[in-house]
């Protein structure tokens, strides 16, 4: 005879179903946004010290190549919560592509933007970028010389990130895509960031219109922030002369 407490345990655990419920994947979909745009945000900072000369972003690198094998599993724990969200994000369109044509009902929903719109197409492209720029600048496969751009630190010969920097902004079709990736980046960030606040209920009809105008703004200034590097180089020449 099969106790009621054995067919309640035949059942997916409440954390499967609570993952495959459509609340878990959007929770889920929030959590590694926020863990991305945290992200995003910290490497514009690092980034940031091309512009106090070789020296800074040279040490700044080799403190990062010093982590060893924690390096590499920082990347790998980032590249796995990209995926989580670009696979969970895939889940809920489908989830809603199949509720059509009933309407999906939810209360006070952020308006539909031209942002909202391209959120799908925006992170697949976005997606495409990342793996063009650890490519181009973390794997160097896209230039070989990068391999073999080596400086002087501190009597220890580090890798010249800064003359590496340079001489990639120096190709047109480089700026222009990366210009345009991180347009595509921003376009996804403006709407993104604000659906997070809502998904995790952190906000209301009364703060609404001001934390997407917030959330807009912080998206375009690390717009601005990351393609002022290549602009700077590319336009205004910055470094061409110590990378030299």
């Amino acid at each position: 005879m099969i106790s009621a407490s054995s067919t309640t345990r035949s059942g997916p655990h409440p954390i499967v179903r609570w993952v495959l419920s459509s609340i878990g994947k959007k929770t889920i979909v929030a959590l590694t946004g926020i863990a991305l745009v945290l992200f995003v945000t910290g490497h514009l900072v690092g980034n940031f010290t091309i512009y106090l000369g070789p020296d800074w972003i040279n040490s700044y690198a080799k403190h990062l190549q010093d982590l060893g094998p924690l390096l590499w599993a920082i990347r790998a724990a980032l590249l796995a919560i990209l995926v989580t969200h670009i696979f969970f994000t895939m889940l809920l369109w489908k989830e809603n592509q199949n509720a059509r044509p009933a309407k999906y009902l939810a209360s006070d929903p952020i308006r539909t933007t031209v942002f909202a719109r391209t959120m799908r197409l925006s992170g697949i492209v976005v997606f495409a970028f990342i793996i063009f720029h650890l490519a181009h600048f973390t794997v160097r496969i896209v230039d070989p010389a990068f391999q073999h751009m080596d400086t002087m630190l501190d009597g220890h010969k580090v890798h010249d990130v800064f003359a590496m920097v340079v001489a990639g902004f120096c190709i047109p079709w480089v700026v222009l895509v990366y210009i345009a990736g991180l347009f595509l980046l921003t376009l996804h960030l403006s709407h993104g960031i604000g659906s997070l606040f809502q998904t995790l209920g952190i906000t209301n009809r009364r703060i609404r219109p001001l934390l997407e105008i917030a959330t807009q703004a912080y998206a375009w200034l690390l717009f601005l922030g990351y393609i002022s590097i290549p602009v700077s180089i590319f336009v205004f020449g910055l470094g061409k002369g110590s990378a030299q």
